[in-house]
């Protein structure tokens, strides 16, 4: 069962499925290289928020609760402990392969590594783990 989900790049495809992914109910993880685009990453979800607030779509309750179940960390050693992955990182073909590696590392066996690419073949990131049947795209 899918409790927590780490969410790895803080920018704008990654802030707002963390977004998406608090709002539902699970605890997100969201990891980025440096603090200020975490930082960024959190701006942009409060402002999202507090604008769902505002139009009614949304209650100061649930914007709290989905603030609360947000971590923001620098270091992918926390990603160790979630049950789904969502990498959102930069569009970079080498970049997302090397990572892949390091989550395929970091993960819990069974663990699914799914990725936000629009332009990279999610064969090649697959490759890039051993556990090829466990890694996906998921664009939208």
């Amino acid at each position: 069962m899918i409790k927590t989900v780490g969410v790895v790049g803080a920018g704008t495809m990654g802030n707002g499925i963390a977004q998406v992914f608090a709002q539902a109910g699970f605890h997100v993880l969201v990891q980025d290289v440096a603090q200020p685009a975490l930082d960024r990453g959190r701006a942009t979800i409060e402002k999202s928020l507090a604008k769902f607030v505002a139009e009614g779509k949304l209650d100061a309750a649930a914007r709290d609760a989905a603030l609360g179940r947000l971590v923001f960390a620098t270091s992918l050693d926390g990603l160790a402990e979630v049950d789904y992955v969502v990498e959102a990182a930069f569009e970079d073909r080498e970049t997302k392969r090397g990572l892949f590696a390091t989550l395929d590392q970091l993960a819990r066996p069974g663990v699914m590594l799914t990725s936000n690419t629009s332009s990279i073949s999610i064969t090649t990131l697959a490759a890039a783990t051993r556990r090829p049947e466990l890694v996906s795209a998921c664009t939208s």
